[in-house]
């Protein structure tokens, strides 16, 4: 993924060239289960947000979770790294 601004979005790091984006496996799939349950309502924003960090160790304020969900993030980067 090429790298469009100064902030690394979660879920990934400055790949070696530093130019591009490289994916942490972890944390995308971390990021996933925990929208998937704020949506269903089982999780608030603020329990995901809690459970990502201690599932990642890298910290997602709930305000961060929730522009994510609903900028629709998670389902255009699946259909991007499928067709890579």
């Amino acid at each position: 993924m090429r790298r469009a601004s100064s902030t690394i979005p979660f879920g990934y790091e400055l790949a070696e060239d530093k130019r591009t984006l490289k994916p942490i496996e972890i944390q995308l799939e971390t990021l996933k289960v925990v929208a998937d349950l704020v949506k269903d309502n089982t999780l608030s924003l603020r329990e995901g947000s809690l459970w990502i960090e201690h599932k990642t160790g890298r910290p997602l304020s709930h305000v961060g979770l929730k522009k994510i969900i609903d900028n629709g993030r998670l389902e255009r980067e699946s259909t991007e790294l499928l067709n890579e």
